[in-house]
């Protein structure tokens, strides 16, 4: 059973960093490529970041651009998404993925965890 579970959110103050972490199980974690996405009440859910399966490629949203590095450890088949200089606009509830290819389209991926809200207060 592939399992996707999501830890490191919370309430932070605007300015401040958090790093999520995505932890995989029941999956070949190196043959996925892995997403952040992000959701807020009335809206669809939106990518934030993705990264290919060895890393190699990169992707960030315009609004996280500068302020996200996602990273991921192949031996550990976890992916990270470290945030910085957090603002308001960026209170959602985020949540990993994983899928075959890498893309910026929700519908192109596999799996996904429960998700953990990130609250960032002004």
């Amino acid at each position: 059973q592939v399992q996707l579970v999501e830890s490191g959110g919370g309430l932070v103050q605007a300015g401040n960093s958090l790093n999520l972490s995505c932890t995989t199980s029941g999956l070949d974690f190196h043959l996925y490529a892995m997403a952040w996405f992000r959701q807020v009440p009335g809206k669809e859910r939106a990518v934030v970041s993705t990264i290919s399966q060895s890393a190699y490629n990169k992707f960030y949203a315009d609004s996280m651009r500068g302020r996200a590095t996602i990273s991921r450890d192949n031996t550990k088949n976890t992916v990270y998404l470290q945030m910085n200089k957090l603002k308001p606009e960026d209170t959602a509830v985020y949540y990993c993925a994983a899928g075959r290819t890498v893309s910026s389209y929700g519908r192109n991926y596999d799996y996904w965890g429960q998700g953990t809200q990130v609250t960032v207060s002004s």
